[in-house]
């Protein structure tokens, strides 16, 4: 019988360079995001120009002055992008939009997030009658055009809206509360409808894991629904649900866009980037500059959240890996 001593085994001193780190999803997520050039182009880009949205107003010239006298003129060394109609700084009025569009854009999403979110995976883990039911009622919704839906609701709120604007204007301590009603409006209604299709992402991903061994663990522990719902299923599927919220920023804008177009989005002297595309289209034979550079910037960040959207799907998927 042949024994073995210690000097006899191999040596298990290996050197750094031999050594294979294990890497977590989302650490290799984010090296595959850093090779998508475009997806981090458009990361780098959306970031400035949120940063040039937010903070360009403290240092441009207000939004809201008006020089009946100059009127509109092209870009030049003292109005960078022109002036409109009513002689007001085109540069700074589309910063300013651009606080309106990308707040919209990102409140929007975020409810249609949140209500997206709970009630797909609340369908998707209970099953039966009742997921039959609310993927029913999702349905039903489904049906009645968005576009048309949305109006309704600008529509029916609009009074209690206009009551609380007047609240916030006796309120000492607001300043400037001139449609702020109906930009919350806005965040709610558009909300409200684009929730839809993160609900069915949601409750297939659900349905997915539901019936995973680490989920049958959680309930062999005793844990309640709503603690494996949403501390072990719903972290789980946090890849698609990123994926989807950046593809849903960008049609909420262009939502949003498309209502200040029909002139149901916010009220004068605000802007937002649909606005001033609808003022643009107007007199775009005139005075091409006021659509050129409110198109220009609307499209530029719709292509960023695209790629960004886009690399992010390639990272989060774990059968893209090479490794």
């Amino acid at each position: 019988m042949l024994s073995l001593s210690p000097k006899d085994l191999p040596a298990a001193d290996l050197t750094a360079g031999q050594l294979e780190r294990g890497q977590s999803p989302w650490s290799d997520a984010w090296q595959r995001l850093r090779k998508n050039k475009l997806a981090v182009f458009g990361g780098c880009l959306l970031i400035a120009l949120a940063l040039l949205c937010f903070l360009g107003p403290f240092f441009s010239q207000s939004y809201e002055d008006q020089n009946l006298d100059l009127g509109a003129t092209p870009p030049s060394a003292q109005h960078w992008l022109g002036t409109d109609t009513l002689g007001r700084d085109l540069f700074a009025r589309i910063l300013f939009g651009g606080r309106i569009s990308l707040m919209v854009g990102l409140v929007a999403s975020a409810v249609a997030l949140i209500i997206g979110v709970t009630y797909g995976a609340v369908a998707g883990y209970l099953g039966g009658k009742i997921d039959t039911v609310m993927m029913r009622i999702v349905d039903i919704i489904y049906a009645l055009p968005f576009t048309i839906f949305v109006i309704m609701l600008m529509v029916f709120l609009k009074d209690p809206m206009e009551k609380f604007d007047a609240w916030l204007a006796r309120h000492p301590i607001i300043d400037n509360a001139q449609g702020v009603g109906k930009i919350l409006l806005l965040f709610a209604a558009i909300g409200a409808v684009e929730w839809l299709t993160m609900a069915r992402i949601v409750r297939g991903q659900i349905l997915s894991v539901k019936k995973t061994e680490f989920i049958e663990a959680a309930r062999a522990l005793g844990y309640g629904p709503r603690r494996i719902i949403f501390r072990h299923m719903v972290p789980n599927i946090l890849g698609p649900i990123i994926v989807y919220t950046t593809l849903t920023i960008p049609a909420v804008m262009l939502l949003e866009s498309f209502l200040s177009f029909l002139g149901l989005g916010v009220d004068a002297p605000m802007s937002s980037w649909g606005t001033l595309i609808k003022d643009g289209a107007e007199k775009m034979e005139e005075f091409p500059w006021l659509l050129i550079f409110p198109g220009g910037i609307f499209s530029l960040t719709l292509f960023s959240l695209n790629f960004l959207g886009d690399g992010l799907r390639d990272a989060l998927d774990v059968r893209s890996s090479k490794d």
